[in-house]
């Protein structure tokens, strides 16, 4: 499909001639990142895009590669960790614990994220270690998208978690109404703005 070619080209565009190195540098792992985020939106059978979007899309839409906005935080466990139903997009309630607080500087701001882990998600093949933290900020309905953005990440050997906004990416309720999707609590609300990660999906008319 044309479509898979383009992406292909953007991609070859992007790495241009790191090649030099064994080492993959930090932005070539993003533009790979991006790369698969493209080609998963382009296979009609993993791409969350409505048949019309589909038809016309080309590739998603990032901030600018900003190592700035991959930092360390410092991880604390909850002690008692409350287990809540986090509200989503429909009636749907999913089971989530308040799994610990991720405490950050960034922009010259200290900044904390509640760390949340799906109950049902972590009984998968694979999912174990996995943790969950949605968030807004300063950037959405303006140049992200309104109901705010997600990160995955997996449970830290230490006290030290490491979030990367380059990876943020959007609910799939931003390319389709037919999905459920967590509604970042309001604990999670930023007054900042982060300029990284997937940008507004803008869906064809």
């Amino acid at each position: 499909m044309p479509k898979f070619i383009l992406v292909l080209f953007l991609f070859l565009s992007l790495m241009g001639c790191s090649q030099s190195s064994n080492k993959i540098s930090y932005i070539d792992q993003i533009k790979t990142h991006r790369y698969n985020m493209n080609i998963e939106f382009s296979d009609r059978k993993t791409s969350p895009l409505t048949d019309n979007d589909f038809a016309n899309f080309t590739a998603l839409n990032f901030f600018p590669i900003d190592s700035t906005y991959r930092v360390y935080a410092h991880f604390e466990l909850n002690e008692n960790p409350r287990l809540f139903q986090m509200k989503t997009t429909t009636d749907e309630m999913p089971l989530y614990k308040a799994y610990g607080i991720a405490t950050f500087e960034l922009n010259g701001q200290n900044i904390q994220l509640q760390v949340y882990q799906n109950q049902e998600l972590i009984t998968k093949p694979g999912y174990k270690n996995h943790l969950f933290i949605p968030f807004m900020d300063a950037t959405n309905t303006k140049e992200s998208y309104g109901g705010g953005r997600y990160l995955d990440l997996e449970k830290p050997k230490n006290d030290t978690l490491l979030i990367d906004f380059n990876k943020a990416y959007n609910p799939y309720c931003a390319y389709n109404d037919k999905y459920s999707c967590p509604i970042p609590p309001r604990e999670n609300h930023l007054d900042i703005a982060i300029k990284a990660g997937i940008k507004t999906f803008k869906k064809q008319g």
